[in-house]
């Protein structure tokens, strides 16, 4: 008995060792995340873990069906064990957004309802085995009554209807969160390279690209009638993804804004317009123009690389919000190209002095506040229409 069982599981092929590789990387980098969780208390690394075992979990059942579990134990209860976790899942990827663009960012209990249909559905699963392993040989067979009752396809279609759109809403909220927050980083931090989480915009692609193809399958699959092969492309590509999220989640620092106070759905960068204000008001803020400008140019706060909008109301004396009206309204700018053209003609006046004798052209960019290539570059270019070595070729 042994020897047939072992003739025929596991069976490594060419379609169950990809999917083997792959997914048990992803669970690795998940129970990694979620130790680097116990030890740090960051709250993004277990909503991660959570997102990539909920990926893996999902590969793992197609991962030993293609190499030859099913076939060999036919008894196996597969379908009371695998729980869709995509009610749980569509949540967890907008609070993980919300995790790594919001500093100090906190789960509060309001938001467990966002998880109640998931809940609900859970509890639906194990009322339906609880019934159907107490009939008569239901441990003789794979599904009992309830699993191989018609009125079971209605049902599924009706979840999955629920998923769908349950996973549309999420995704359409994480993507507006995200570029709101790419938004507004540039009216409250002065060097935004190491904030702009490329990567995390890749990870709600990547997901967005599982969803449309996984559910174009399923509507496929109804009309077509798929058979495992033909559905293994959708399992490759979700073990691909698992890899490159994995990698990136694991290795990339989303801890950036920690101790910041910084909440993107908080922070208005609308302001009033200050020319249609009282003569006294438009008086005081002529006043707190010539403040800031004194002091940016006698105590030059934009050589600080990490230099935000919260350091510069303190050094100031004012609030957040008087400083980000003045930037804004006052001089038609936001708080990053403010900053940046400060440090921007601080680069002009050293290479105007020969300083390119002594320093490189980095490294002069880096005595001006800026804390990267990328960005001294992209800013230099925005502010002056030329590149820095363009510019310095007209010397």
């Amino acid at each position: 008995m042994l020897l047939t069982i072992l003739s025929t599981f596991p069976d490594f092929n060419i379609r169950s060792t990809p999917l083997l590789i792959l997914t048990l990387q992803g669970l690795l980098f998940g129970f990694l995340l979620l130790k680097r969780y116990y030890g740090k208390r960051h709250l993004s690394d277990v909503l991660l873990a959570m997102v990539l075992l909920i990926t893996c979990y999902h590969r793992t059942t197609y991962t030993i069906g293609f190499m030859g579990w099913y076939d060999t134990f036919r008894n196996t209860k597969i379908n009371y064990y695998l729980i869709p976790f995509g009610m749980a899942f569509a949540p967890l990827l907008y609070f993980y957004v919300r995790s790594v663009t919001v500093s100090d960012f906190k789960f509060q209990k309001k938001d467990r309802w966002h998880f109640l249909p998931f809940g609900i559905f859970f509890f639906y699963k194990i009322g339906v085995w609880l019934y159907d392993q107490a009939q008569p040989g239901f441990h003789e067979t794979q599904n009992g009554y309830l699993v191989s009752h018609p009125w079971m396809e209605y049902i599924n279609t009706v979840l999955f209807l629920i998923t769908s759109v349950q996973m549309i809403i999420y995704l359409v909220l994480a993507f507006q969160h995200f570029f709101n927050y790419r938004k507004k980083i540039n009216h409250y931090f002065s060097n935004t390279y190491n904030l702009e989480l490329n990567w995390l915009r890749n990870f709600l692609f990547i997901y967005t690209f599982l969803y449309l193809y996984g559910t174009g399958q399923v509507i496929v699959d109804a009309i077509a009638d798929l058979s495992w092969g033909q559905e293994w492309w959708y399992h490759l590509a979700s073990a691909l993804a698992i890899i490159y999220i994995s990698i990136m989640g694991y290795f990339t620092n989303t801890q950036s804004l920690s101790g910041l106070s910084f909440d993107p759905s908080k922070l208005d960068t609308k302001s009033p317009n200050l020319s249609e204000t009282s003569v006294e008001k438009r008086d005081t803020n002529t006043r707190a123009l010539e403040k800031l400008t004194t002091f940016m140019e006698t105590e030059k706060p934009y050589l600080n690389p990490e230099l935000n909008l919260v350091e510069l109301s303190n050094a100031l004396g004012m609030t957040r919000t008087q400083v980000s009206q003045l930037i804004n309204s006052g001089l038609g700018k936001n708080f990053n190209d403010y900053i940046n053209q400060f440090r921007v003609n601080a680069v002009k006046e050293m290479l105007q002095a020969g300083r390119q004798e002594e320093l490189s052209l980095l490294g002069i960019a880096y005595d001006c506040g800026f804390n990267s290539k990328a960005t001294f570059n992209r800013v230099f270019k925005k502010l002056t229409g030329t590149s820095p070595s363009a510019y310095l070729k007209t010397l």
